[in-house]
């Protein structure tokens, strides 16, 4: 009987390094939503005009980052990495050195084009598990990317607030030569996957399902990232806090992401993506439509925010599960468009949100988002399922 039992492997240990990449990469790119007030009085400029900085950030990943992933094609995959650290550190130190917004959105243009990091190791996680641990790998690959809110955003936010926003930019920046020093010692010289290619590309984009799953991860980023970009001032606009309370209050925020890149990879596994996803952009449509009504509350404004973040972080391993599934020899390609549209739904999340605080206010900036949460909710309807002629039963 014990002959016949069967151990599922263990992840490979190299998914530490990668999460602890992605957590470097993502205190960098989302911190500055904790002190985007200290930054934009000292430049110069209005809150809005602070946080396109995101919008900066955003869309150099998602213009650029698949070009890059092209032009390295036949290198190894850990020489793409160091490049891309590279990349984002030399950016990070630009940024913190910004006298003016301009060098500031140049500085954030590297650091986004950097970020090709991480679709390339999400690539190397698929490759390097079976099929049947590919949402458990890839949860613990993004860890990194929520552990970012637990500890990287709010200790930014304190930093930032109590020293000055340059001080958050320049530990991530040696965070991120660590990072590639790290890289350089402990990743094998051709781990992972072949680099990707545009061949073959334009017939998987008509395949619905493929198109249908960039769509969801364009709009529900856009959801999130209307109020996200400017969470420190929404925080501060439906209750009264201190710089204590607000960083406890993001560190809640960060937690809900952690666990909802578990349970993500965990419920993709056993349920299967789609019936995950749709739970998860149900809940985040609710709970952004309600966290206007929370003001004054705020146990209330943390757990509508903190269901938007569960979700959020959640609903990453399922997407890209579901890419896999359509396609894994073009994986590579096909997870760099979608952090394509992670980046292009928050670019047009932070920008729309900035464009939106003079008529509704942080308060209710979350309102925006519940309507692209909406959107994307009806990309997971039945009908949208079939992607061919259902099979014949014969007898």
């Amino acid at each position: 009987m014990m002959g016949r039992m069967s151990t599922t492997p263990s992840l490979p240990p190299l998914l530490w390094l990668f999460a602890l990449c992605n957590f470097v990469l993502g205190t960098g790119a989302f911190g500055m939503t904790g002190y985007l007030g200290p930054l934009a009085e000292d430049l110069g400029v209005s809150v809005g005009a602070a946080g396109q900085t995101m919008t900066a950030y955003a869309l150099a990943n998602a213009l650029l980052a698949p070009w890059v992933m092209v032009a390295t094609g036949r290198w190894p995959r850990r020489r793409v990495m160091l490049l891309a650290l590279g990349l984002f550190g030399a950016g990070t130190v630009i940024s913190a050195a910004a006298p003016h917004l301009g060098v500031l959105l140049f500085g954030r243009v590297l650091m986004g084009v950097g970020a090709v990091f991480t679709p390339v190791a999400a690539g190397v996680t698929m490759a390097l598990v079976p099929p049947q641990q590919r949402g458990q790998a890839l949860s613990r690959t993004f860890l990194g990317m929520s552990l970012s809110y637990v500890l990287g955003v709010p200790f930014g936010a304190w930093l930032g607030l109590a020293f000055g926003w340059q001080w958050p930019l320049w530990a991530v920046a040696l965070s991120a030569g660590a990072m590639l020093v790290l890289v350089h010692r402990w990743v094998p010289r051709h781990a992972g996957t072949p680099g990707a290619g545009f061949q073959g590309l334009g017939r998987l984009l008509r395949q619905r399902e493929i198109g249908l799953t960039l769509l969801l991860t364009l709009l529900y980023f856009s959801a999130i990232f209307t109020v996200s970009a400017y969470m420190g001032p929404v925080q501060l606009a439906l209750n009264p806090l201190s710089p204590t309370a607000l960083t406890a209050s993001l560190t809640v925020l960060g937690l809900a992401g952690v666990c909802g890149t578990l349970l993500g990879g965990w419920a993709a596994d056993r349920h299967g993506p789609r019936p995950t996803l749709r739970w998860q952009i149900g809940v985040m449509a609710m709970a952004l439509a309600l966290a206007p009504f929370t003001a004054g509350q705020h146990l209330l404004t943390l757990l509508a925010f903190g269901a938007m973040s569960v979700c959020g972080f959640g609903m990453m391993t399922p997407q890209q599960s579901r890419l896999a599934e359509s396609a894994f020899d073009q994986a590579p390609m096909l997870l760099s468009l979608n952090a394509s549209m992670v980046y292009i739904g928050t670019a047009a999340g932070a920008a729309l949100g900035g464009a939106a605080i003079p008529w509704l206010g942080f308060e209710r900036l979350s309102w925006i988002g519940a309507g692209f949460a909406a959107l994307g909710a009806l990309t997971l309807l039945p009908r949208w399922r079939t992607l061919a002629p259902p099979p014949r039963h014969t007898p």
